[in-house]
């Protein structure tokens, strides 16, 4: 959504998103899924709402989102970081499940607990609702996984993001005059998030579809800007005849750590295109006018992400409505010229 109407019709598809709940779902809804069966809460609703990697921003503003829609709503909810563990994960759906909650959300740390978590709470009849990273039923690989057997998410569209990253450093690639052969494109992600690879994928093919020929390098990493920029400064290091770089990534941290790394290698800004995915690290590049290879990011605000969650969860267990199979919040690509009135807030 990089045009200038979308970006002024932002805060009204946000409320409208928050009011009808599932309103952008991918599919019709009509399907039944494997939460369907569970029904109605009574009494006082209570949601658990856990998430990996909950101390960084994209996931601090999912929480505040999702506490401020409890509140709307009058219902309990509890936050659970789960950091990158994977056994924690498994442990808190435990005790969330013994302490009674009427329903529970999770961001997981890794898919591969998808098949346990889903059994788990399907034997305890309590709801499950997947926010930003999807979990299958049958098997640890969701990308693997029949359409039936995958829990329904809460997030964003990964291809459409992935598109709308790949446009915008193709415009940046041509705006700076770069020349394929002297320029390659780092995309980094951690490789196992099945999300990640929708976005990355997607962006490679509207780049290479806008700018043909330049040759992109795969980076693994850990999706935190320390870990990304460990990993790209050695691709730098291994490639020191490159003159240009573009950067994608799963989210910001993996942008910033790339951006991070050309900068420490003495590569100028100016030979730098770096599209960030979050927009909330991004931003802090544009916060004075020193120049930054950060050149844009697609602004995702988790804070949607989190109250429609809680919209989502609360609509099953009060009114016994059906959950979509995916419900999407809106995005749009901000850069250094208009951050500030996009309603991105940089901490």
């Amino acid at each position: 959504m990089v045009s200038t109407p979308h970006r002024r019709t932002l805060a009204a598809s946000i409320g409208l998103l928050l009011t009808l709940g599932v309103s952008t779902a991918c599919s019709s809804g009509k399907e039944k899924t494997t939460q369907d069966t569970v029904g109605k809460a009574d009494g006082k609703i209570s949601i658990t709402y856990l998430q990996k990697q909950g101390d960084q921003e994209y996931f601090v503003a999912e929480a505040a989102g999702a506490k401020a829609k409890a509140a709307e709503l009058g219902i309990d909810l509890k936050v659970v970081n789960l950091g990158n563990d994977a056994n924690k994960t498994v442990s808190e759906v435990q005790s969330a499940i013994a302490q009674k909650t009427s329903g529970l959300v999770i961001v997981v740390p890794d898919p591969a607990v998808g098949p346990q978590i889903a059994q788990t709470a399907k034997d305890a009849k309590v709801p499950l609702l997947t926010s930003d990273d999807q979990i299958c039923t049958s098997g640890p690989d969701p990308v693997e996984c029949d359409a039936k057997d995958l829990v329904p998410r809460i997030g964003f569209s990964g291809e459409q993001m992935g598109t709308e990253v790949g446009k915008r450093a193709a415009e940046e690639f041509k705006k700076a005059g770069f020349d394929a052969a002297d320029t390659r494109v780092i995309s980094a992600w951690k490789q196992d998030v099945t999300v990640c690879g929708d976005r990355i994928n997607a962006a490679k093919k509207a780049f290479t579809a806008a700018v043909p020929g330049v040759k992109t390098i795969d980076v693994p990493t850990d999706n935190t800007p320390t870990g990304a920029q460990d990993k790209i400064a050695a691709t730098v290091t291994a490639n020191a005849k490159v003159k240009n770089w573009v950067v994608w990534g799963c989210n910001d941290e993996n942008v910033m750590g790339g951006v991070t790394a050309l900068q420490n290698a003495g590569i100028k800004p100016a030979n730098v295109v770096g599209i960030g995915l979050g927009a909330y690290l991004a931003c802090k590049e544009w916060q004075t006018d020193k120049p930054s290879g950060m050149k844009a990011a697609l602004f995702i605000n988790g804070k949607d992400v989190g109250a429609l969650a809680v919209q989502t969860m609360y609509d099953k267990l009060k009114n016994g409505k059906d959950f979509p199979r995916e419900a999407f919040a809106p995005t749009a690509m901000v850069d250094r010229t208009d951050w500030k009135s996009s309603g991105l807030r940089c901490n």
